[in-house]
């Protein structure tokens, strides 16, 4: 058994020097700080994978669990495989939510990466429950829609964490009302208008 997971242990670290992680990321969900790891660190400390499965589409549950088991079972090795396994998990939640949108994976960057102002107002505004932090960053023309994604997020916050559907239903108007907040949206909607234009 023990030779088995020093194999298991092997194939980890192998992961991780090919370049699991890269300081080039460049999404809030794609930091040490952010809220995907944070809560691939409680699903670990927890030994409950809800907490990480929310931020992944159903066809991927698989290969997010498949990763989770194998961290789980190597992390008590030592000090280093912990260290060792919990970066490999962090980083396939990552990238696997990633690929569900469809959008790139290039790592996770370190704990102290300096984030927007936006997505920090944006997150304290759900701590706290309103849009205060929020209201000073934000055009006039897109705070009506900002305030209807905010409070889908706020009605839909205190989900049962052993509900996955509900808390990917969280997670999916979290998304939402992030990439409003940061201008994400608006900049995609102007690029498509100008494409058609110029066509």
């Amino acid at each position: 058994m023990r030779l088995k997971n020093i194999k298991k242990f092997r194939f980890i670290a192998t992961f991780l020097l090919i370049g699991t992680f890269s300081i080039s990321a460049n999404a809030h969900c794609d930091t040490m700080d952010g809220p995907t790891v944070i809560d691939g660190q409680k699903s670990m400390k927890e030994n409950n994978i809800n907490y990480a499965l929310k931020w992944v589409q159903p066809n991927f549950e698989k290969e997010l669990k498949e990763a989770f088991n194998l961290s789980m079972k190597v992390k008590d090795l030592s000090p280093e495989s912990k260290q060792i396994a919990e970066k490999y998990f962090f980083g396939e939640l990552v990238r696997i939510h990633r690929q569900g949108e469809n959008a790139p994976y290039t790592g996770v960057k370190p704990t102290g990466t300096i984030i927007d102002k936006k997505v920090l107002a944006a997150d304290k505004s759900i701590e706290i429950g309103n849009l205060s932090n929020l209201e000073n960053l934000i055009e006039k023309d897109k705070k009506a829609e900002l305030k209807k994604r905010f409070d889908q997020v706020i009605a839909l916050k205190n989900f049962d964490i052993n509900n996955v559907d509900a808390g990917r239903e969280y997670i999916e108007a979290y998304v939402k009302f992030f990439k409003f907040a940061e201008g994400e949206e608006h900049h995609a909607h102007t690029k498509e208008v100008h494409d058609k234009k110029a066509h």
